[in-house]
């Protein structure tokens, strides 16, 4: 049977698919799984032994259209589900099932603060949308592979950070998902061990500032900058061999997951009722509950849409780390 799953975006929601794509290879007789993404986030999928062919939207959905109707698949699963992903199913002509994404259910918890959206994990209804091929949950949670030359030698990192250290995953897609400087410098503070500042371009200055703040005192937190040093790969790599994630809502907190690290997330103005926590590992989640205004945004925005940003500023580091 030949399959294909399409996904477009992004790095966390493309790795929330893997167990879909392991089940599909594993439990269909003669299973031949393709997928498709965007080119841009390639390195994510490229060396997943369950995939047999990846297929990349670059610029063109027409000449993807027509790269995958000479696939001539049985089977189309859309774990996307927007008109892009509608334009393709209908042009493959071929019997398919679509994730539901519950945006109304979203919308009216954004909105109004009434949930009716259901305990349960986005990767357990991706799942659910692949039933009717007789797959089941083979409960091994989430799969991240990297590369050879994607590997991070120990001996890349500092002295200090050889022989154990805390990641910190501080970026995110979307500022209100972020704590503030002053905020990720006391949690910096508080957990008191060499740690790892992993991020993009992005997050390079804040994590510098993090940097010089803790040389210049006295303190068990040591910081190494890796923010824009490292490759997503190279950095799941440093993620794998850390003791302890602290993450926002981002995509390293699913890549961190993957590994069966221990995550500490932390949730600003989106919440863990939209079902895309750590998955199938240990987390803690940190989020401010005694405000109303959560969530503000099932995604999120540029700033607080308030002005005050008390979902991150007035945030408890309520957690204990043990030797």
């Amino acid at each position: 049977m030949k399959v294909l799953i399409i996904r477009f975006s992004s790095i966390g929601d493309i790795v929330l698919t893997t167990p879909v794509i392991r089940v599909l290879k594993t439990q269909l007789d003669d299973a031949e799984i393709h997928y498709a993404t965007k080119l841009q986030f390639k390195s994510i999928l490229l060396h997943n032994p369950y995939l047999d062919k990846i297929h990349y939207l670059n610029d063109s959905l027409i000449e993807l259209i027509k790269e995958l109707r000479a696939e001539r698949f049985d089977y189309v699963i859309d774990l996307h589900n927007n008109l892009r992903t509608l334009q393709v199913k209908t042009s493959l002509g071929v019997k398919s099932k679509s994730v539901n994404k519950l945006n109304f259910k979203k919308w009216l918890l954004v909105n109004f603060k009434i949930s009716y959206l259901p305990k349960e994990h986005i990767v357990d209804r991706y799942l659910q949308v692949c039933s009717k091929l007789g797959i089941k949950n083979d409960a091994l949670g989430l799969d991240y592979f990297i590369g050879d030359a994607d590997e991070v030698p120990i001996d890349w990192l500092p002295i200090s950070h050889r022989f154990g250290f805390v990641a910190y995953a501080m970026g995110a897609q979307h500022a209100t998902k972020k704590l503030p400087l002053n905020k990720m410098i006391e949690l910096c503070t508080k957990i008191g061990r060499p740690m790892v500042l992993l991020g993009g371009t992005g997050e390079v200055e804040d994590a510098e500032k993090i940097r010089v703040h803790f040389e210049t005192k006295a303190s068990r937190t040591i910081i190494y900058n890796a923010c824009g040093k490292y490759s997503l790969n190279q950095s799941a790599s440093i993620l794998k061999k850390s003791q302890l994630v602290f993450t926002h809502d981002t995509g390293l907190m699913h890549i961190a997951a993957a590994f069966k690290r221990e995550v500490i997330s932390i949730w600003g103005n989106t919440v863990p009722d939209f079902g895309m926590t750590p998955y199938r590992t240990k987390f803690t989640v940190l989020e401010n509950t005694r405000i109303d205004c959560r969530p503000c945004s099932k995604i999120g925005f540029s700033k607080c849409p308030k002005g005050h940003f008390k979902c991150m500023n007035e945030l408890l580091f309520d957690f204990e780390l043990y030797s």
